[in-house]
């Protein structure tokens, strides 16, 4: 029976999250599976992966076959290396002692970089709130701030605003007084008419 270690996928729709498995190469990818090993979550970043290492190695000591994906993960995790140093411990080229070190160097190495990973990525983000942050104070203080251009245009509307209306109350004054003579003419005229009538009578 043939058996391949791959993935099968779980989640919903556009968050898919998938399970380590070793299966039988002529089973469904969702069907059944002798063994889980793990699981990967690539939702995350960076992705989330958990896996146990010596079962995945047995499975590969006896001949199971990793597809593209599986393998990527299994040497991401050092599953790959462990059993590259289980073959050479057969070979009589490592003891058990020089293979567990090299493995834990290997190990601790893995884990610094992908701390580092996780801190570059929190400090970027961080970096881009505190920018983002900085932008819209600027923006909210343009808002707010008048320009001394503005203020400058208002102070001459206001001027001359103010000098229309003086000239407008100016006119006014000097059309209203021609046009109360003109009526005061106006009655005294018929008020002559009578007493040069009544003189002549």
């Amino acid at each position: 029976m043939p058996v391949k270690i791959r993935l099968q996928r779980h989640g919903k729709k556009g968050k898919p999250f998938y399970w380590i498995v070793a299966a039988d190469a002529r089973s469904k990818r969702n069907g059944r599976y002798l063994e889980k090993l793990g699981a990967y979550n690539p939702n995350t970043n960076p992705a989330t992966i958990e896996l146990n290492v010596d079962g995945a190695v047995t499975w590969l000591q006896n001949g199971a076959q990793p597809t593209d994906t599986a393998r990527a993960i299994l040497s991401y995790k050092g599953a790959m290396l462990k059993n590259h140093l289980a073959g050479g411990i057969k070979k009589g080229a490592l003891t058990e002692e020089q293979a567990e070190k090299k493995f834990e160097a290997w190990v601790k190495e893995k884990e610094a970089k992908v701390m580092s990973k996780a801190d570059s990525l929190a400090k970027a983000k961080a970096d881009a709130k505190k920018k983002a942050l900085e932008a819209e104070k600027a923006v909210n203080e343009a808002r707010t701030a008048v320009p001394p251009v503005v203020e400058e245009a208002t102070e001459e509307v206001a001027e001359t605003e103010a000098t229309v209306i003086e000239e407008i109350t100016e006119e006014t004054t000097e059309t209203e007084t021609p046009v109360v003579e003109k009526e005061v003419s106006e009655e005294e005229a018929p008020a002559k008419e009578v007493k040069a009538s009544n003189e002549e009578e």
